[in-house]
């Protein structure tokens, strides 16, 4: 295997240890970095680390520091801190198992791929895998990595399996702070089944390929539209003025939702589950001159 194992260790179940190495599932995708440069010259600008009182200091006359008081440091060596005893360094043991549904989304942070370290640990990696997917559950413990401990979960992937991180409990705001404004009121019938059939229309398999970043390639074509002009003119994209929805607008949700169900080929469900309005229909029958005879009738019953 090419890529570097993240961790190195195994996976403790009672008394079952299972050599098992760790990668990486996941990777930075395509990005635009950009650096400072001062104008005047066009030199970039570059960053010095200075002490205080002393000016620009070598590299390896820095330490850590935890500070205990204003001005007092307790200073520690990276040798120091990599000899900080922790069984979770170099054992995962799985000391409960949970429902996948019992754990937040909030609570994931990272995956990363699990695989036997060597031939003699591949039936016992199979046989917990086995186990995991028969079972339904997923495994949690604690793993050190890279200066912390994490609480982790670990289930069936394929072939293999998934680690993945999870954050502690208080690392996690509480939702019900954000979430609280809002009204706990039950929604028209109508709309919903609108919704629900628009959501129908819409439904497919997950492609991740179908995704990408629309961000990145607008700030390309950017820079390269600003590379081929001459001189060192703004260019500034023009404002979506269609697109913003402002405080004052009355959105017509049931119409927005009419609408919706046309453009993705359900026109006549929109129409069925969701009649028009008879105010629109009044004001039509006012405004359209050539349904004078429409009108003769409701004229004769009020006679």
């Amino acid at each position: 295997m090419a890529a570097r194992a993240y961790w190195q260790g195994q996976i403790r179940l009672a008394l079952v240890s299972i050599p098992v190495e760790i990668y990486s599932a996941v990777k930075s995708g395509a990005s635009v970095s950009f650096r400072q440069i001062h104008e005047p010259t066009g030199k970039p600008i570059k960053y010095e680390k200075v002490a205080e009182g002393v000016g620009p200091v070598d590299a390896d006359d820095i330490m850590k520091g935890y500070q205990i008081d204003k001005g007092e440091y307790v200073l520690l060596d990276q040798d120091e801190i990599d000899s900080v005893k922790l069984e979770s360094k170099k054992t995962l043991e799985l000391t409960q198992f949970v429902d996948a549904s019992d754990i937040d989304v909030l609570y994931y942070e990272k995956p990363y791929f699990v695989v036997p370290a060597d031939d003699l640990a591949e039936e016992a990696f199979i046989v917990l895998r086995e186990a995991l997917r028969r079972t339904k559950k997923v495994g949690l413990g604690q793993l050190a990595m890279r200066g912390r401990e994490y609480v982790v979960s670990l289930k069936p992937c394929g072939r293999g399996m998934v680690l993945e991180t999870l954050r502690y409990a208080d690392e996690v705001n509480r939702a019900q702070g954000y979430f609280r404004d809002i009204p706990d009121a039950k929604p028209d019938e109508e709309l919903l089944e609108l919704a629900e059939a628009l959501i129908e229309k819409k439904s497919a398999a997950f492609d991740p390929k179908e995704f990408h970043d629309r961000y990145v390639d607008a700030l390309k074509d950017l820079i390269e539209r600003k590379r081929k002009q001459k001189g060192n003119r703004k260019i500034i994209e023009e404002k979506d003025d269609g697109g913003g929805r402002s405080a004052s607008n009355v959105v017509d949700l049931m119409a927005a939702l009419k609408k919706s169900m046309e453009k993705s080929g359900g026109a006549g469900a929109a129409t069925k589950s969701a009649p028009a309005k008879k105010p629109a229909a009044k004001t039509a029958s006012r405004t359209a001159p050539a349904k004078k005879t429409a009108s003769k009738p409701a004229a004769r019953k009020r006679a």
